[in-house]
This record gives C-alpha cells, structure tokens and sequence, in this order.
C-alpha cells in the first residue's frame, strides 16, 4: 500500500506550513548552495532560506498538489511526487543540504528513500530532519491505560506509517549511510522534565523528548 495525495485531503492547510527557522539558522549565508526538501508543503522553510540567503537554489519535492502550488511561488523547482517512487532527477545531485521536516514517518521504507537521497548529495552534504518520539512518557500513559488513539496531526498522526524513538532515529541514519552529528530535543526539557531526567541519571531521556531533531552528514 502506497501512501497517496488523496491521503492528506481532509488536513488543513495549516498542515503543510511549518517553517522551521530553527533548521535554517543553523547554516551560513551562503548564494552558491542548493538545499532540498522533501516533504517542502507550502514552501514556508524554503521561503524563510531564501529571504535570510541561506542558498541560491531550494528544490522541493510535495505529495499533495495544492501545498506544492503555493510552494512554486516561492521555491526555485517543486515536485510533485511520491519520493518513495520518485526518480531524483540529476540537478538533485548538487544538493548540499536535505531537509526531511516531519515526513520520514509519513513513509512506508523512510531507510530505502535515505538510502536514496544518500547518492544524490555532495559529499559533506549536511541532512537536517526531525520526527515525533514515540517513546514520550505521554505515550506510555496512554498504553497504560490500554489505549491507542489516533489524532488529525501530531505524534499521533493517523497518516503515520512509522514510529521513532531518539535512538531508533539516529541508527536509521547510520544504517543509510549518514554520520550522525547530533540527536537533541526540538524544546530545551521545563524544569520538571530537567528535575527528573538530573535524578535518573539521564537513563530516561526519552521519556521527555517530545520531538527528535537530528542533524548528520554525508561522509563520502
């Protein structure tokens, strides 16, 4: 079963903007790189890239066609497609950035696609992605009391067909190829969540980590 654009019809459109500033700011200003995005919704990251002149081309590539029309507005080459059956075209391979924002769990083999996009980065190409941790202590709560409840948008998500904790999240990444650079948390932990993690000796990081941000690199 293929995840398809008719998949996506009932989400707001609200759900395809995120710009996520705290990705882009982490590069130099740079006119000659070429960032790609996949899963680029609207165009919103790709817009803030541009207006900062973080790169001097943002290629993205959308499933559900209206995200992908109003990203064209903004971004130097959209399309429209599938990346799990998506043939990268040849301009991909001068990419010098990925960007896989809160899609690898849409995907049925997110690893076989890193795989993929692996061979069409330069080497020292930098992949920055992010992904809800399933290991929450919310979501555990919610086993105990022996539910599983799917939601419109969320760690929850009813369209995900993958679920990550920080770990399992970084060997993905190793396992196609990536050098991983670093695994953090999208939030700094509140005091409470600092408290507990100081007492346990870090063992149960996990449990507080509401979104996994990671940040790796092509080494060859």
């Amino acid at each position: 079963m293929a995840i398809e654009a008719k998949d996506y019809v009932a989400k707001t459109q609200s759900y395809f903007h995120g710009e996520r500033r705290d990705l882009i700011d982490q590069l130099e200003g740079s006119s000659t790189r070429q960032i790609l995005e996949i899963g680029c919704g609207d165009g919103a990251t790709g817009a803030y890239a541009k207006r900062e002149g973080k790169c001097g081309r943002y290629i993205g590539v959308e499933l559900f066609p209206e995200a992908a029309k109003i990203a064209s507005q903004y971004l130097d080459k959209v399309y429209v497609a599938n990346i799990e059956t998506f043939e990268v075209p040849e301009e991909c391979e001068l990419s010098d950035v990925l960007i896989a924002s809160e899609v690898l769990e849409h995907l049925i083999d997110p690893l076989a696609v890193l795989r993929k996009l692996y061979k069409n980065l330069v080497p020292g190409a930098l992949v920055f992605a992010s992904s809800p941790n399933i290991a929450h202590y919310s979501t555990l709560r919610m086993l105990i009391a022996g539910h599983w409840d799917l939601t419109d948008s969320g760690r929850m998500d009813r369209t995900h067909m993958r679920w990550f904790t920080p770990k399992t999240y970084a060997s993905m990444f190793e396992d196609s190829g990536f050098e991983v650079l670093s695994v953090r948390p999208l939030v700094p932990f509140r005091r409470k969540a600092r408290v507990l993690n100081f007492l346990t000796g870090s063992r149960y990081e996990h449990l507080f980590v509401s979104q996994i941000v990671l940040q790796g690199r092509r080494t060859k």
